[in-house]
C-alpha cells in the first residue's frame, strides 16, 4: 500500500477507535452514575446527570485519544508510512 491509503485507513480507523472510546466512556459514566450519585441527588437535580456525562465522556475520550495517539507517535515512524494531511507548512 501506498502513503495516502495509509494515511486514509489511518484516519478511517483513529475516527472509529475515538467513537468506541466515546461510547464506552459514556456507559461507563452512566452506569457510575446510576449505582452510586443518582441515590445523593435531589429529584430536581438528576435531570442534569445525563448531559453532564456526556460532556465527561466527550473529554476523556478526547484525554484517552491523546494518549494513544502519543503512544502510536513514539512506535511509528509516521513520515515514512504516512502522507501529510495538509500538506507542507512551510511558508514561501
Amino acid at each position: 500500500m501506498n502513503k495516502k491509503v495509509n494515511t486514509l485507513l489511518f484516519i478511517v480507523g483513529a475516527t472509529l477507535f475515538n467513537f468506541i472510546v466515546t461510547v464506552i466512556c459514556f456507559f461507563a459514566l452512566l452506569k457510575l452514575y446510576a449505582s452510586f450519585l443518582a441515590g445523593f441527588i435531589p429529584e430536581e437535580s438528576r435531570g442534569w446527570g445525563f448531559p453532564l456525562i456526556f460532556i465527561a465522556a466527550i473529554a476523556l475520550s478526547f484525554i484517552i485519544y491523546r494518549l494513544a495517539m502519543k503512544l502510536f507517535l513514539k512506535k511509528v515512524e509516521v513520515e515514512r508510512y504516512f502522507e501529510p494531511i495538509f500538506g507542507n507548512r512551510k511558508y514561501r
